[in-house]
């Protein structure tokens, strides 16, 4: 009989710290919602004290989900761990996840602490997260570069004030599978209160094997493992999420356990991640790479039409990839719409549909062939997450290599047209300083990437933007077969975040003033 690993997915916390990858909280509610649907067991939602937006993330998602545990992390004291209680207290499972470093690098160059120091404070940090809530998590930070011996009583002094789960990081990406699940093994073997005790890990992929160091420490004893969707997180990430569940599905030969995660649910949460946060998985990325089912070889083409195991080691239906595709033209209906819809994984409400169908008609027009990467482009774009104050009407762009280019934008607001033309470096240039004069916000463009999202010379692309509007930054996206109007839509919509977060902020402020 297969044992059970719990799936601690990190993502809204440790891979949120990827560059570039920083969310808003809407956005990290639509994340979370998902992660619910792909039936993780523990949500990092966050590190409360880091800002006030991480704190109100986790107390949102607290309030709303009801399946998974709800984590915060929280530094060995008194006023992070009490900041993490107080965001996570609405969760129907509340979890406090502290930690502090062990190794005796972390503890010479960073603490400035003696082992005795640090033994002391993790006894006193995890029995107040104890008394302020049942379900505690301790972590010892760059644990495979600590002395095993100090490692073990540290987590036998945080067990005894009250910690149940007991995670055992590779912080740095340091360690080797072979050398990380004997250590593990040890570390387990020597813990003498380790009754009722469930033990993680969580392993970085500077050296590429953080799911195989993962697998290792399973096979060692470990029975949660700390991942993220995509592998996302600071410096090359964390173990990726999709890459473990699906090893311990595929090799249950040779990796006896199970997880409770719907597998298939899996290249959707990889979708709304990289929609979020702009963020791309390299196209050969295992499990939800654009090319993990794709064969072009002959030989590959001709065993897959024969028998799809010559060639795939897992269906892509198992991971919620359809391989069938419908092909739909501007000749097509809304009822065939929607139904190619729900073969994807979409249920539409009325308007969502209308809205759809609207973004659907708009580029058959424009191809002679829709695919499914085209639809699921058309949802993510089409249905917004915030309203739109602006939207853009018309634009037109002229460039070239010998002459300064410029840009004519109509945006309309609350039914009134307002035009401005601009010069710029280039058209896309010159475009964003023609929204920024009728907007009345001053961006200042950190990041413009983009992608094709299906095939041919008429492919659908993607535009995603990262800008600055003097107190934050906010991420836009867009996707056309034109792509300087994708350029300009992708950053109305940063503008229309920034204008959301203010207009938030200001209905918040004077909150606070009418209970004052």
């Amino acid at each position: 009989m297969s044992e059970r690993v719990y799936i601690f997915d990190t993502t809204l916390r440790d891979g949120e710290q990827s560059p570039g990858c920083s969310m808003n909280l809407e956005e990290k509610l639509k994340m979370a919602r998902q992660l619910e649907r792909l039936n993780v067991d523990i949500i990092e939602a966050g590190f409360p004290i880091a800002s006030e937006g991480d704190f109100e993330a986790v107390r949102a998602i607290s309030k709303e989900l009801v399946k998974p545990r709800i984590a915060g992390l929280a530094r060995a004291n008194r006023l992070d761990i009490e900041r993490a209680a107080e965001a996570v207290k609405y969760a129907k499972h509340p979890r406090i996840h502290t930690f502090i470093a062990t190794s005796d690098i972390h503890l010479e160059h960073k603490l400035r602490k003696t082992r005795a120091e640090v033994l002391e404070q993790t006894r006193e940090a995890v029995k107040i997260a104890r008394d302020l809530c049942e379900d505690v998590e301790f972590s010892a930070e760059d644990a495979t570069r600590s002395d095993i011996a100090y490692l073990v009583e540290v987590f036998e002094a945080a067990i005894d004030a009250g910690a149940r789960t007991i995670n055992i990081p590779d912080t740095v990406g340091y360690t080797i599978p072979q050398e990380f699940g004997p250590f593990v093994k040890e570390i387990i073997s020597r813990v003498s209160n380790k009754e009722g005790v469930v033990f993680s890990c969580h392993c970085h992929n500077d050296l590429g094997l953080g799911v195989a160091n993962s697998l290792a420490a399973v096979e060692a004893g470990c029975r949660q493992i700390e991942c993220t969707i995509n592998g996302i997180g600071e410096r090359a990430g964390n173990a990726s999420l999709e890459e473990i569940v699906m090893s311990l599905r595929t090799r249950r030969d040779k990796l006896p356990y199970e997880t409770g995660v719907v597998s298939e649910e899996i290249f959707r949460s990889s979708k709304t991640l990289t929609n979020l946060t702009g963020t791309f998985v390299q196209p050969n990325k295992a499990i939800v790479g654009k090319n993990a089912f794709a064969h072009e070889a002959g030989i590959h083409q001709d065993g897959v039409l024969k028998k799809a195991i010559t060639y795939e080691i897992m269906t892509p239906q198992s991971v919620g990839i359809f391989s069938s595709t419908l092909v739909l033209g501007k000749h097509s209906g809304r009822h065939a719409l929607q139904n190619k819809y729900q073969e994807l994984g979409y249920t539409l409400s009325k308007e969502e549909l209308d809205r759809a169908y609207f973004f659907f008609t708009k580029l058959a027009d424009q191809k002679k062939e829709i695919y499914d990467e085209d639809l699921i482009a058309i949802i993510q774009d089409g249905i917004k997450l915030i309203p739109d104050t602006w939207r853009l009407k018309y634009i037109h762009s002229a460039g070239g290599n010998q002459e300064l280019s410029t840009a004519v934008v109509k945006l309309e607001k609350s039914g009134e047209i307002h035009v401005e033309s601009s010069f710029g470096d280039g058209p896309v240039d010159a475009c964003y300083k023609a929204i920024d004069r009728i907007t009345g916000l001053t961006g200042k463009l950190l990041e413009y990437s983009v992608s094709s999202v299906t095939r041919g010379k008429d492919a659908l692309g993607e535009v995603f933007v990262h800008v600055n509007f003097g107190e934050r930054t906010h991420s836009g996206k867009a996707a056309s077969v034109d792509i300087i109007d994708a350029s300009a839509r992708a950053y109305v919509n940063a503008v229309n975040k920034a204008l959301y977060e203010k207009q938030r902020a200001s209905k918040q402020a004077a909150a606070e003033i009418a209970e004052a």
